[in-house]
């Protein structure tokens, strides 16, 4: 555990090194994916994991983001707002999307969804807006907003709790905020947490999971800051099973310190968002 507790500490001193631009307004380019659902191919779980759970989320306005965004799985799950830049196609307020996949394109730094980039559009401009190859946007990462939810957990298929094999995926990650680190422990047990590994995106797994039933912690970053965050109520009941959704009781709602004080343009495009 001490092993685990230093790993976590230098990546939160690593996050924290670049926390301070969190919610800086960037410019990009972004893309019209085809599909009318997701931009995760059909039959595919996509980079982030989230497979057809996909369209359910945030009423499908969805996004992929580049290699700058997607970061090796870990803004799987983040909120942005978005929009794009030409005053006569584009609505000034733009839309609000969750990122899902990862794509490969050096061209763009997001793919969006059919319904996320019809929002973009001024009334009646959408048809025009879906010829552009890529658009010019201003984007910035916002605080994630589940209505109603709490963190949840999936159990993903290739589970097996008589081999101690568990995969969970995390769902509904409220705040502005990245999970680090996940332990799981027999529930009322103080003392045997054991670490468990991302996988990919919110995925994670361990072959060494105790029995049931189980509670969970993660280590929680929002801005500068970070937080073990504990559900100590009985999260995966004994008799746990695959493609099962259950509710942690915990809801985050972390938001990053504002770091772009020192940019008086960034400070006007976010007084002009709010």
């Amino acid at each position: 555990m001490d092993v685990l507790l230093c790993c976590c500490l230098l990546l939160l001193l690593a996050s924290a090194a670049s926390a301070g631009s969190e919610r800086c307004v960037r410019q990009g380019k972004a893309a019209y994916s085809p599909s009318s659902l997701s931009p995760v191919p059909h039959g595919s779980s996509g980079a982030c994991g989230y497979g057809a759970m996909a369209a359910e989320i945030n009423g499908g306005f969805l996004a992929a983001g580049g290699p700058r965004q997607h970061r090796g799985g870990l803004g799987c799950g983040r909120c942005f707002q978005m929009r794009c830049r030409d005053a006569k196609l584009c609505s000034a307020g733009g839309v609000r999307v969750v990122l899902t996949d990862f794509h490969r394109s050096n061209r763009t730094d997001f793919l969006l969804a059919g319904p996320a980039f019809a929002v973009l559009a001024k009334p009646g401009m959408a048809q025009q807006l879906n010829r552009l190859d890529a658009l010019s946007v201003e984007y910035k990462r916002i605080p994630c907003e589940y209505k109603e939810k709490n963190l949840s957990i999936r159990v993903e298929e290739g589970s097996d709790k008589n081999r101690g094999n568990l995969v969970v995926k995390l769902l509904y990650q409220g705040g502005q905020t990245d999970i680090l680190a996940v332990d799981v422990a027999p529930v009322g047990s103080s003392a045997e947490w054991r670490f468990m590994t991302r996988v990919y995106g919110p995925v994670w797994s361990t072959p060494r999971a105790p029995a049931g039933p189980l509670q969970f912690r993660a280590v929680v970053t929002g801005g500068y800051d970070g937080k073990w965050v504990w559900a100590e109520q009985e999260v995966l009941p004994a008799d746990w099973r695959p493609g099962q959704v259950y509710d942690t009781g915990v809801r985050i709602a972390d938001v990053a310190r504002d770091g772009c004080r020192g940019c008086a343009a960034a400070d006007a495009a976010m007084d002009d968002w709010k």
